[in-house]
């Protein structure tokens, strides 16, 4: 996660692209992607070599990109379960492209943080890919594993060996469960305490520090100076020689986040369900969605703190269902509705038998649910046809990302943030801390009901959701695909990549506000591939001939599908689920060879540059610019701004 000075950078850190400005989200579509065939080669043996003698050390057994002689190294020190670290991934895709292996090489080491349970087990399963079978399917793996962060589970390890050409799956499991490659990690994590690596993600380039999830700009500010000061040709020695002279222990009161709860942030309460009397010397309110398991874990750490600390602690709870979380909207309707019927008392009610359920939250899932607590179903349907809680489910997610809260379960124990599905011990130091201030106050004077109001008065406030920019947008070419109403006032032009993972990611988003917008919004598809992502100019060229037999439907359900199967995009399988839709196969093999939908690719991809598009995901709403896979919260905003405008 971020260290403490990087609260407010991670604020301008907001954009999730494939070659383009950084930030996900974490959280960021993370449906399991399906398993491929296997399409690399077994790895060659790897050249052995040591920068041993560097301040940052690292060796042939580090997971590396780029050459050895390339005049700047950049040492990351990242989790796979941190959303920060989800989150630079993309300015680390956008430092590739822009310098390519030559110039820069770039090396993993692992800094799993102990609050998040699956990142070291991650870390294990990703060591074990790349002693199996090298440093391309370690890097395939690693985006595998960042793109399902929610999914970080040793089924799903097997699958992404698999698909990232790991030939003896057995000798994998088999040391996934005998713990073989823990010892790597923990040296990782060793040296990371070394070299003073408080939390993730943490790039030490050429030996500086440059912490959290930093934008390209800053990157590129640090690799600029660094190409600058190695004036003579490159060598294998360059990087000891440059670590030696740059590096510079980190101050030690510079905290990981998982540490970082001393700022008190001002969170309302507002009208929010909540459990425990407002005499209460301590309110958490907790950012959640029904349809994480993680929020599912926290319930029972959260149970026992009610059990310990009873009339002491209040719970407030607010909506942030995630974009990738279909059932999670409809589960959070439901929980309203049983507020709307039965009050706080039935919220909470339904909240249990909710996360008691997850994960069957279908539609009969949901009647089971509203059946056993008593709920009027005739009243609940005519609410949820009529979106009746809509606003205030969007309204408690505009509030997450503007306290910074990315991610689920988020909480603030008297305003000061606690991340993730954490250990009782966590909670219960903030707790004993706020409950011996709450008596203080109360001993003051300050009455047992306003104690919450008078410790966030002050508190730090978030900056809110930041305008959206305003940018021409390109024309829309007469045979662009598109979903959505024709006569939508709000047109969505979506620069997209078919082997980017964070298009895949936004997705789910896109579904969300053309569901929400219904009838006001159209999504336009321009396509934008990638150099760095070799299989996605002849996906494009595939999609367009599905486009040309079959349609605007035929596209889009051809464009889920490739989505679904991002790491099996070769010819040979763009030609299966072509003949799955029952598309001309035979036309479809003609195009491909004669490259007929080539010059309209050609031709997105020059419209793009005009308009300046550099990465992918990149949006315009009308006249608003949207980069990366960003919040639903901000494209909300910029849909609503393009509604309005005239």
């Amino acid at each position: 996660m971020r260290s403490r000075p990087l609260l407010a950078a991670a604020t301008l850190v907001s954009l999730l692209a494939c070659g383009g400005p950084a930030t996900p989200p974490p959280e960021t579509g993370n449906a399991i992607i399906k398993t491929g065939p296997n399409t690399l080669a077994p790895p060659p043996a790897r050249e052995t070599w040591s920068d041993s003698a560097a301040p940052v050390p690292v060796t042939s057994d580090d997971p590396t990109w780029g050459d050895r002689s390339a005049p700047v190294t950049i040492v990351l020190y990242s989790d796979f379960e941190c959303p920060f670290c989800s989150r630079v991934e993309t300015t680390f895709a956008q430092i590739r492209e822009t310098y390519g292996p030559s110039k820069v090489r770039i090396v993993w080491k692992n800094s799993p943080l102990p609050f998040h349970a699956h990142a070291k087990p991650a870390a294990e399963a990703a060591m074990g890919v790349f002693q199996l079978s090298g440093n391309e399917a370690f890097w395939q793996f690693h985006d595998l594993a960042f793109r399902n962060q929610r999914d970080l589970t040793e089924a799903n390890f097997e699958i992404w060996a698999a698909q990232s050409g790991v030939p003896d799956l057995g000798a994998f499991k088999a040391g996934l469960a005998s713990n073989r490659w823990a010892e790597k990690v923990d040296a990782d994590l060793a040296n990371a305490k070394a070299v003073g690596v408080n939390g993730t993600p943490a790039s030490f380039i050429n030996g500086k520090l440059l912490s959290g999830a930093q934008p390209f700009e800053k990157f590129k500010e640090f690799i600029d100076g660094e190409l600058a000061a190695v004036a003579a040709a490159p060598s294998k020695d360059v990087y000891v020689a440059r670590a030696k002279v740059n590096f510079k222990a980190p101050a030690r009161d510079e905290e990981g986040e998982h540490e970082d709860t001393k700022t008190i942030w001002a969170v309302p309460v507002g009208n929010a369900p909540t459990r425990g009397p407002k005499t209460a010397q301590v309110t958490i309110v907790e950012f959640a969605d029904f349809q994480c398991p993680f929020c599912k874990r926290s319930e029972e750490t959260l149970k026992g703190l009610e059990a310990k600390y009873g009339d002491k602690i209040r719970f407030v709870w607010k909506d942030e269902p995630l974009p990738f979380h279909v059932r999670a909207i409809p589960a959070a309707v439901l929980a309203r509705e049983a507020r709307a019927q039965k009050g706080d008392k039935g919220f909470w009610d339904v909240h249990d038998k909710l996360f008691a359920s997850l994960p069957k939250l279908e539609d009969s899932d949901l009647a089971d649910v509203a059946k056993a607590a008593g709920l009027d179903s005739l009243k609940w349907h005519a609410h949820e046809k009529a979106e009746t809680y809509t606003d205030g489910i969007e309204a408690d997610s505009d509030l997450a990302e503007s306290l910074e809260a990315h991610g689920t379960p988020h909480f603030f124990i008297n305003g000061r943030r606690l991340v993730g599905a954490q250990l009782a011990a966590n909670f219960e130091a903030i707790i004993d801390e706020e409950i011996r201030k709450a008596d203080a106050l109360i001993a003051a004077g300050t009455k047992a009901t306003a104690v919450y109001d008078s410790i966030i008065k002050g508190g730090k406030v978030g900056p809110g959701v930041a305008p959206p920019e305003l940018r021409t947008p390109p024309p829309i070419p007469a045979n662009a695909p598109s979903k959505g109403a024709a006569g939508a006032k709000v047109v969505i032009q979506e620069f997209s990549d078919f082997q980017c993972p964070f298009c895949a990611r936004v997705e789910p988003t896109l579904d969300r506000l053309l569901k929400r917008y219904n009838g006001k919004v159209r999504i336009v598809w321009r396509d934008r591939p990638l150099p760095m992502h070799p299989d996605a100019p002849l996906a494009a060229e595939a999609a367009r001939e599905v486009l040309a037999q079959k349609g605007a439907a035929g596209f889009w359900a051809f464009h889920d599908t490739l989505f679904a199967n991002q790491t099996a995009l070769g010819r040979d399988e763009l030609l299966r689920y072509a003949a799955a839709q029952k598309v001309d196969v035979t036309k479809l093999t003609a195009a491909l060879d004669n490259h007929t939908h080539q010059a309209t690719i050609a031709a997105e991809q020059a419209a793009g540059d005009k308009v300046n598009v550099t990465g992918t995901p990149a949006f315009f709403v009308n006249g608003y610019f949207v980069n990366g896979a960003q919040s639903y919260s901000k494209f909300r905003q910029a849909v609503e701004a393009a509604l309005k405008a005239k």
